[in-house]
């Protein structure tokens, strides 16, 4: 695999990282619309006054969202150079990692100006968020080269496990379902909450996060290496800051470091996952 594109997948993958947790700051703030529903212009310029907060919020992560894309392309172009003039056997040939990142990188943008003209709804930030971890994911899998270990059946239990918790976790946030569920660990002093949907549905996320927990302690302790206790360190970082969240009334703040914290453990999964 050569060095350059190795390195470029690496600086895509934390552009990404960086519009991921933007992302979370723009829905937890209330910019979502704070170019209104322009796009890709913003309130019909490209470079609109910043004035005011939520289009500066927006604005700012269109901006990171145009960085990635420009590293994308540049990755998906580098892998076709370089098939196109790899020898037989005489250099290494990247993988398809690149094409995958591009396709998932066209997608991602139809999505997002979709969730803009149809003023937010649900379901297209969930796909949003969705599509955007599974683009950190192919970028990593191309920064880490074509030459990858099968993955292991407790590898691959741990990513899928952590992606649907990922999506449950958008779906909580985005249907205002993030404060119906009080108190820890139960929701509301109860094991199966007899209140509404939004009850419902904060609390399959958070079984879902215990069952990440559980999951990756037990792999850790089999396993006995260095990845999958970093993932574990991950975990519990990630079910504290959720507690305090809680605790606290779900402030600003802890969502961000909640979803920075959360995309950093998937990203965690990914990487000991292809070393498994």
């Amino acid at each position: 695999m050569p060095r350059r594109i190795r390195t470029l997948a690496w600086a895509a993958a934390a552009a990404t990282y960086l519009l991921i947790v933007l992302g979370a700051v723009v829905r937890i703030t209330g910019s979502g619309l704070g170019c209104g529903e322009d796009w890709p212009v913003c309130h019909g310029r490209f470079f609109p006054s910043l004035s005011d907060m939520t289009t500066f919020i927006e604005w700012n992560h269109r901006l990171v969202a145009a960085i990635v894309s420009i590293l994308v392309v540049s990755l998906a172009a580098l892998t076709w150079w370089e098939k196109r003039g790899a020898g037989s056997g005489e250099r290494s040939v990247p993988g398809k990692a690149g094409y995958v990142a591009l396709g998932l990188l066209v997608v991602q943008v139809l999505l997002g100006a979709i969730t803009v003209k149809l003023r937010l709804p649900p379901w297209t930030v969930i796909l949003h968020l969705g599509t955007a971890m599974a683009l950190l994911a192919t970028l990593l899998v191309a920064a880490a080269g074509p030459r990858l270990a099968p993955w292991s059946r407790a590898a691959l239990g741990a990513a899928a496990l952590g992606f649907v918790t990922i999506l449950f976790g958008a779906l909580t946030a985005n249907l205002g379902a993030a404060t119906a569920c009080v108190g820890f660990p139960l929701c509301n002093g109860q094991l199966m909450p007899e209140g509404n949907y939004l009850q419902h549905i904060h609390w399959t996320h958070r079984l879902l996060a215990y069952g990440v927990f559980t999951y990756v302690l037990v792999w850790a302790l089999r396993a006995r290496r260095r990845g999958p206790v970093v993932v574990l360190g991950l975990a519990v970082l990630q079910l504290a800051v959720a507690v305090v969240m809680v605790l606290h009334g779900v402030p600003n703040l802890l969502q961000t470091a909640h979803a920075a914290v959360g995309t950093a453990l998937w990203a965690g999964l990914v990487l000991v996952s292809l070393k498994s």
